[in-house]
């Protein structure tokens, strides 16, 4: 004989009932899908018969959101770390008061059914709820001002070197050895002769690196 086969009902009765035995921790809880054109924020079922908003990504539109929440008294808020399409939303929520929480996507991505927008921020506002979201580290403003300088510095130390790479490939193709002859190609000497390379001198005698730094 052939074994029943389990229906679907069965199992969203299962899944129906451990949601429905799960504590709610965060009443007032909502949950934000970040995107790059809109987001769409999802607060509890009882606040609202439109519990499900979409927003615009221009500051104004995040202003507008954050005024929707606090018309429905939401005091905390997840959302997940996409890109950099998060920070100004959550620069201006924090400044507004709200308890925001970024997400790890990695840590919500089992959505059971079809994973759409609107499905996103409902996933997320019911985990909140739930107090089952752990919100990423975050240091406080003066500490992200100095973090993003120190990342700049470090990104025009590594863009510098790759052009000096450029610089001395550019050297080898023209048969012009420098390097074999300075450690540094850009020293004051070898910097004096290439200057004076580039500035028409095609006599070597006239190029040594005491008579290019005159020149």
């Amino acid at each position: 004989m052939s074994k029943p086969k389990k229906t679907t009902s069965g199992r969203k009765s299962k899944s129906k009932a451990k949601t429905e035995s799960l504590k709610v921790f965060n009443a007032n809880a909502a949950g934000i899908d970040i995107g790059a054109k809109f987001h769409m924020v999802a607060i509890p079922k009882d606040c609202t018969e439109e519990n499900i908003r979409k927003f615009g990504p221009f500051t104004s539109d995040l202003h507008r959101l954050a005024d929707w929440l606090k018309e429905h008294r939401i005091q905390s808020v997840a959302m997940e770390s996409t890109g950099v399409y998060w920070l100004a939303l959550f620069q201006i929520l924090e400044r507004r008061g709200f308890e925001v929480k970024l997400v790890n996507a990695a840590h919500v991505k089992n959505l059971p059914g079809k994973k759409t927008d609107i499905s996103d921020c409902q996933w997320l506002q019911q985990l909140h709820s739930y107090g089952l979201l752990n919100g990423s580290f975050r240091p406080v403003d003066q500490v992200c001002v100095l973090r993003s300088f120190l990342r700049l510095r470090d990104n025009l130390v590594k863009d510098c070197s790759t052009q000096i790479l450029r610089m001395q490939k550019a050297l080898t193709e023209m048969n012009l050895q420098i390097h074999q002859v300075f450690s540094d190609v850009m020293g004051s000497s070898a910097l004096a002769i290439i200057q004076a390379i580039l500035a028409g001198e095609r006599d070597a005698a006239q190029i040594s690196p005491a008579q290019a730094s005159q020149s």
